[in-house]
């Protein structure tokens, strides 16, 4: 399985630090960590997907401001949120098995607001890199059809996003 992540780091290249730090630590993921990460997910959710050989997503790390715009655009909520998922899959359109075996299948996009996350870890007490991969895990499920409409739905995505970490390395208790 391949997968190809264009990520977008806006909140970086734009800050008007040279380097944004949080405590000690750079904040920066490289491209390589996330394609990784999200390997390592795919690999465990196949079962939730239509099989390929390469599989396609955009991940855009913003700020607050530029989440705040989409998030009231799409989502009727004018204030920032943490992770924002355009799914791909949730459009109907043909997709033939030759099709699949030639072009990539494209999920979506994924829109993580840097600044949140850096609220979220310090109230948490974990590493940013720990937050910003908890996010990343919950857009991906949103990626895949998951949703959580109540709590029992949401009680089943956070343990499915405890275990994709933990697949990565990141030990997490969402209890």
């Amino acid at each position: 399985m391949q997968v190809e992540i264009y990520v977008q780091d806006d909140f970086y290249e734009s800050s008007q630090a040279e380097v944004i730090k949080f405590g000690e630590t750079d904040l920066r993921i490289a491209p390589e960590t996330w394609e990784k990460w999200f390997k390592c997910w795919l690999e465990k959710l196949h079962s939730h997907l239509p099989t390929t050989s390469v599989y396609e997503l955009g991940l855009r790390l913003t700020d607050d401001t530029e989440i705040q715009t989409l998030n009231a655009q799409y989502r009727h909520q004018n204030k920032p949120t943490d992770v924002l998922a355009f799914a791909a899959l949730e459009v109907d359109c043909p997709r033939s098995d030759e099709m699949l075996a030639v072009l990539p299948l494209y999920l979506g996009d994924l829109v993580i607001s840097v600044d949140t996350a850096i609220r979220q870890a310090k109230q948490q007490d974990y590493p940013l890199q720990t937050e910003l991969a908890w996010l990343a895990s919950h857009g991906l499920l949103h990626l895949l059809g998951w949703d959580h409409p109540n709590e029992e739905s949401l009680s089943l995505m956070l343990k499915q996003q405890v275990i994709l970490l933990k697949i990565i390395g990141i030990d997490i208790d969402v209890e």
